[in-house]
């Protein structure tokens, strides 16, 4: 029998309990960086060594980091059902629980490539290179003589892989949503493409900003949250 499709949209409240700080709660990166100085299009081309050592930071932290219960509930769905996790988090913390097949949102920590032309988020996937958890400086170059940057998003860019994460959705038969604001765009509009029919499950300890009646609120943090969902999806 056929199996049935899930997609999992996450965001950083999945992976706050392996030790990552979330950027919008209370104690988050915000509150410790200037998020136009460390993760804009215009930061980077105003200080290109600051941004560069933020992320050599979050890299550092990331090498140690480890999977939590909520990624390895996601990675475990795959023996049932066929499951496309998307995500808006820059760690690799699915692909370490198990998960095959993530679609990052806003890019992948672990990864650099050659910087832009100025303000063109274009880039070819043939370019990207995966750098582990070294630090990339000032004056680091690519292939093409051009300065290494972080192979991520960067607020005042477009994000490319939005229409494959539409697609995803739009045929998913079940979509879960675990830890995200539900706040920030586009991501926060993906919801809607998924069917009349296709029951939306949300995880997250805050209220759901939108309301929809497809939509089940499980209000728990991730690792609880996906206990639950687990459960439920039992008794279906």
């Amino acid at each position: 029998m056929k199996k049935k499709k899930i997609a999992v949209l996450t965001g950083a409240g999945v992976s706050a309990e392996s030790g990552f700080a979330t950027f919008r709660d209370s104690g988050g990166l915000w509150e410790k960086y200037d998020v136009n100085e460390v993760a804009s299009i215009e930061g980077w081309y105003r200080n290109r060594g600051l941004v560069l050592d933020f992320y050599n930071e979050r890299r550092k932290q990331l090498k140690n980091a480890r999977p939590n219960a909520a990624h390895i509930a996601i990675a475990d769905l795959e023996k049932d059902y066929d499951v496309q996790v998307i995500t808006q988090n820059v760690d690799n913390l699915h692909e370490k629980a198990g998960s095959t097949r993530v679609l990052h949102l806003h890019g992948e920590l672990t990864k650099v490539r050659p910087e832009d032309g100025l303000y063109e988020s274009t880039y070819r996937t043939d370019e990207v290179i995966d750098i582990g958890y070294d630090e990339v400086h000032l004056g680091d170059k690519a292939p093409n003589g051009e300065q290494l940057r972080p192979h991520i998003v960067f607020f005042g860019e477009a994000v490319p892989n939005i229409e494959k994460a539409i697609d995803i959705v739009e045929k998913a038969d079940i979509l879960l949503i675990v830890g995200t604001s539900m706040q920030v765009y586009p991501a926060a509009g993906l919801y809607r493409y998924a069917g009349n029919n296709v029951p939306i499950y949300v995880i997250d300890p805050q209220d759901v900003p939108v309301h929809d009646p497809r939509i089940t609120h499980i209000k728990d943090v991730a690792t609880k949250g996906m206990k639950k969902f687990v459960e439920l999806l039992a008794n279906r």
